[in-house]
């Protein structure tokens, strides 16, 4: 089964001959092309489920730009790889779990990809494997619709931290969206209906 590969790249030229190169190589499935990142269009993120996002930075206002990861990561739970086509601050390109050129071939594009599947991935999901405390309260909070922003803020932590909590979550739990574990934490008694907005 192939790999689903969202695309959130604002040129169409370039979201074009991305998609190109994956249908010519058959190993991934470009699951849609968005061109922004709207509240319409995060609602689409949610639903695509893609295992791989590839986005260009530029996307995101520049006050954004340092937090896009974290951004994304409110949305799915997939590896998400950059796109760039000119020099870009490498500080806020080490966020991604990749970046692709414009200028790379498509075997090299390729290999990105599959490898920042790989490093996400490296932890193999365990059944069974208990939440910590921690991930319960990050769990809650994510179910009562919370931000990563505002969780970290409430715990005090990074909102890397937070992050990696939800990664955690996923890994353990399985499940990618919102209203998945919001689910899981009222079939496991860690919420009360009354308490989600």
């Amino acid at each position: 089964m192939s790999k689903r590969v969202l695309l959130i790249i604002p040129s169409a030229i370039v979201a074009r001959g991305v998609e190109h190169i994956f249908n010519d190589l058959g190993e991934f499935e470009v699951c849609g092309i968005l061109t922004d990142l709207s509240s319409s269009k995060e609602a689409q993120l949610r639903n695509m489920d893609p295992d791989v996002v590839i986005v260009d930075p530029s996307i995101f206002d520049h006050a954004s730009r340092g937090n896009a990861r974290a951004a994304l990561s409110e949305h799915t739970s997939a590896a998400v790889l950059a796109i760039v086509g000119s020099l870009w601050d490498e500080e806020s390109l080490k966020q991604y779990d990749g970046v692709l050129s414009l200028y790379d071939v498509p075997t090299t594009i390729i290999r990105k990809v599959r490898a920042a599947l790989e490093d996400r991935s490296e932890t193999p999901r365990s059944e069974g494997e208990e939440l910590s405390a921690r991930e319960k309260e990050i769990l809650v909070c994510v179910a009562k619709g919370m931000l990563n922003k505002e969780i970290a803020d409430l715990y005090n932590l990074s909102i890397y931290t937070v992050i990696t909590h939800r990664k955690n979550i996923t890994r353990k739990t399985g499940i990618k969206t919102v209203a998945g574990l919001t689910v899981y934490a009222l079939l496991n008694n860690l919420i009360d209906i009354n308490t989600i907005e």
